[in-house]
């Protein structure tokens, strides 16, 4: 019997490695046919498809579908570490208007507590070098990525001396990471892993199941390895992917870029746009707070708790002693209202489209035993105020409305705040204002298009966009001139 050091999650866990128990003698010779024990590292490459988790064009809808080209994952076991390098376009979805498809390259990382992107900003020129975006949100979902392979997970239930129950001629392994993040597999009469499972903390699914299943081992140059790769996640595809090369124990070194260890992970900034009304920025999604006469109205809560907290001492800051009473969501995509249940725990009211009202009573409904956030504890019922076509607030002094951007092909419950004394707009993902001096998009995008026929459409007088997107507040003609040729 003998002590080892393993890391998992993050953490590193001193752990007795046992001699296992007899039913478990299909563990020990699926580790060894994948040769999990000495294993350190693997990279693998292939083609296949990947799906944008959390951005359902529609409630009732799958996560959208990229043809992906290339995809090649290297991961260190002993960090845990991790680069994922994907190739990808758009798949076509006929009956929906989408950009033209181009091509992507995401670049994603994780080291321990860190997860990040690398690449050149948004429309930035070619040539712009690549700078690190931190993903805080991604690190729990990248770090089961590495532990749902075959080597890396074997090498963990060995590590964690995992129980073993026989399932007919199958054998069920399964073992708890990190005091917390549970994991399962299913090893079959081949001494084949054939499927992983363990769930991760959403901001708005809670517990969520990521199930990753292998099939077709092959060798690949002396190490065995599964052919194909399917991964589930939140009851959608997430990944479907045909393998084409595996190596076993490159050299994989991941450091954590040093501007992201020392960089605020929260920071709200406000921006005063007319009396009573503050963009609030500081990352990579904004909101809007509107003082009525005694409470607040926040456009948007987005990203997760810590994010919606920040946002709440800011407006105790800037309008301090009233209530945040309403807050309105754009959309149902995650990115975006993940931040919701912070204020429904602090007793406000969501205004959202009427798709939307289901599907979150649903997820919130979900357990949270992950990572418990103040909803899960008070249990309060989240109030709602739906809306098909278009809604108003008003308390006696200032109107807000809000309209939903009707046959955009983003998502179907896309909406738009309009502030009609102060002549502002508030909108997320239709239209991404460009940086300073960024050259124009290669083709005209149809959200923008959209967006802009719904104000003709609905004769709004716009003289400032609040994008919750983008570096800040442009205008109606920045909108026009980003469309280009659809205004004529």
């Amino acid at each position: 019997m003998q002590k080892a050091l393993f890391p998992i999650g993050g953490l590193a866990l001193a752990i007795t490695l046992a001699a296992s128990p007899s039913n478990a003698a299909s563990l020990q010779e699926a580790a060894a046919a994948v040769g999990a024990a000495n294993a350190k590292a693997i990279e693998f490459s292939g083609s296949g498809r990947w799906f944008q988790f959390g951005q359902a064009p529609n409630p009732t809808l799958p996560w959208p579908q990229f043809d992906v080209s290339s995809y090649t994952a290297s991961i260190n076991y002993d960090a845990p570490s991790a680069r994922v390098q994907i190739v990808r376009r758009q798949t076509i979805e006929p009956g929906r208007q989408r950009p033209a498809p181009v091509e992507q390259k995401p670049d994603l990382y994780v080291n321990g507590a860190q997860a990040w992107t690398l690449a050149p900003p948004p429309n930035s020129p070619p040539g712009t070098a690549p700078v690190a975006t931190a993903q805080p949100a991604a690190v729990e979902e990248r770090i089961a990525e590495i532990w749902a392979t075959p080597q890396g997970f074997l090498k963990a239930a060995l590590a964690a001396n995992a129980k073993s129950e026989p399932s007919g001629a199958n054998v069920e392994v399964s073992f708890t990471a990190g005091g917390k993040y549970r994991y399962s597999g299913t090893i079959n009469d081949k001494n084949q892993l054939e499927t992983v499972r363990t769930w991760i903390d959403n901001p708005v699914l809670g517990d969520t199941l990521v199930e990753t299943s292998f099939r077709d081992y092959k060798d690949f140059a002396g190490v065995s390895f599964p052919a194909h790769i399917a991964r589930i996640e939140g009851g959608h595809p997430v990944l479907d992917l045909n393998v084409a090369a595996v190596k076993l124990n490159p050299p994989v070194d991941i450091p954590v870029p040093q501007a992201l260890v020392s960089a605020p992970q929260t920071n709200v900034v406000s921006n005063k746009l007319a009396d009573g009304v503050y963009y609030l920025t500081g990352g990579t999604h904004h909101s809007v707070a509107i003082e009525q006469r005694d409470h607040v109205v926040l456009i948007e809560a987005p990203l997760n708790e810590e994010r919606s907290l920040a946002v709440i001492d800011k407006i105790k800051e800037i309008i301090p002693n009233k209530p945040v009473k309403f807050v309105v969501a754009s959309h149902v995509h995650f990115d975006h209202s993940g931040g919701l249940r912070t204020f429904v725990d602090a007793d406000a009211i969501i205004v959202a489209h009427e798709l939307d009202k289901p599907y979150f009573e649903k997820a919130w409904a979900a357990p949270r035993t992950l990572n418990p956030d103040r909803l899960a504890k008070s249990q309060k019922t989240a109030k709602f105020e739906t809306y098909a076509d278009k809604d108003f607030l008003f308390d006696g002094s200032r109107t807000i409305q809000i309209h939903r951007i009707a046959g955009n092909g983003h998502s179907d419950d896309l909406a738009l705040v309009y502030l009609p004394a102060e002549k502002i707009l508030i909108e997320a993902d239709a239209y991404t204002p460009l940086p300073p001096n960024a050259p124009p998009p290669p083709s005209v995008n149809p959200y923008s298009v959209n967006l802009y026929e719904t104000i003709q459409k609905l004769k709004l007088d716009v003289n400032q966009i609040a994008a919750l997107h983008g570096p800040g507040v442009v205008t109606l003609a920045d909108l026009r001139a980003f469309i280009g040729p659809a205004t004529n």
